[in-house]
């Protein structure tokens, strides 16, 4: 299925797109260039200017680390200061490191997660509130995970359960000041192979039996029985993100072929 683009959707709209060189970030942010955005693509892989060098329209990259504040804060300024100011941000950055039972993490494993799957979306949603406020409103989309309910993962599954709270409480802070804040949560999704794997260290013959039980609990869990793709993942990011969705706040929506999380 090839994905629709709808011209013009996102013109005279900056959209900051965090984890945009690879998987669903990518996507995203390469479609919201071609739909009219000027689109700072965030990444701290090395390789980001090959994928800016895709988008169809305005687009700039920057790389930084996410996990700070310093990065976040560093990005969405250099976004302001290169296009003027920020109306979106989609906050795309996180994915679990280790697939295993929660006895098997060790304690420095488990912060590894909270700090790669709850902190840039925290981070990204402190530091972009200012400039969304000076352009008098704006929105955040958050991407979440149906793993909130699921095996081998439990930091990562508290780390985006974190994030489902971040929007819901976030979203009836700032309602007042014209801003939403939305989630999508996404469930198994067929990628292509990361240039940057999740897990730097590989994966133990014990992680490769326990990642093969979570692919088997995933698929079963959903009502379709398959993994989605990428474009399946991108366009209700998108969609959140439009004005076609301006009565939308405060909502974390599944994108898991019917498995809730």
């Amino acid at each position: 299925m090839t994905a629709a683009v709808f011209a013009g959707r996102f013109a005279g709209k900056v959209i900051v797109v965090t984890g945009a060189a690879q998987g669903i970030g990518r996507a995203v942010a390469l479609r919201a260039a071609a739909e009219g955005a000027s689109v700072l693509f965030v990444d701290r892989a090395d390789f980001l200017a090959e994928v800016v060098a895709e988008a169809q329209g305005e687009a700039a990259g920057f790389i930084a680390d996410l996990e700070t504040w310093a990065g976040a804060n560093a990005a969405m300024r250099h976004a302001a200061d290169t296009f003027g100011g920020i109306d979106i941000l989609i906050n795309v950055v996180g994915g679990a490191i280790r697939m295993r039972p929660l006895a098997e993490f060790e304690p420095d494993q488990i912060d590894a997660e909270i700090r790669r799957s709850l902190m840039p979306t925290l981070y990204g949603c402190h530091a972009v509130l200012p400039h969304l406020a000076a352009r008098g409103g704006g929105t955040i989309v958050n991407v979440s995970s149906n793993a909130t309910r699921g095996i081998h993962r439990v930091p990562y599954s508290a780390a985006k359960g974190g994030v489902n709270a971040i929007t819901r409480s976030l979203a009836m802070e700032v309602a007042g000041q014209n801003i939403r804040v939305v989630a999508t949560a996404p469930g198994g999704t067929e990628a292509p192979p990361r240039r940057i794997p999740r897990n730097a260290a590989g994966d133990s013959p014990d992680e490769r039996q326990w990642m093969a039980q979570v692919v088997e609990q995933v698929t079963g869990s959903s009502v379709l029985k398959r993994y989605g793709t990428i474009d399946e993942q991108a366009a209700p990011i998108l969609f959140l993100a439009s004005d076609e969705a301006s009565y939308i706040t405060g909502s974390v929506l599944s994108v898991a072929g019917g498995d809730e999380g």
